[in-house]
């Protein structure tokens, strides 16, 4: 008997496209507390148009998603960081 059903993990497309395993850079360098003013590390974890990326693009722990996001808020209330990219009319 014949077997109709594809095996999903030898599909072709699946093979075009590598998928980069996700780490958490924090425990990975050794960071335990995500200060509010190390503008460098927050920069990297906000989009173009100020939105903060969430932690299954980045692959963030989430006890380090919460610190990051409370840091960029603070920063933001302190005018660190914009809460929006600039408009342009």
């Amino acid at each position: 008997m014949n077997n109709h059903h594809k095996n999903h993990h030898n599909n072709s497309n699946s093979s075009r496209y590598f998928r980069r395993k996700k780490y958490c850079r924090f425990t990975a360098e050794g960071i335990t507390e995500i200060d509010y003013k190390d503008l460098t590390i927050l920069k990297g974890f906000i989009t173009e148009t100020g939105k903060i990326v969430p932690s299954r693009i980045t692959g963030t722990k989430s006890k380090y998603q919460r610190q990051l996001s409370t840091a960029i808020k603070h920063a933001r209330f302190l005018a660190l960081l914009p809460f929006s990219d600039n408009h342009q009319e």
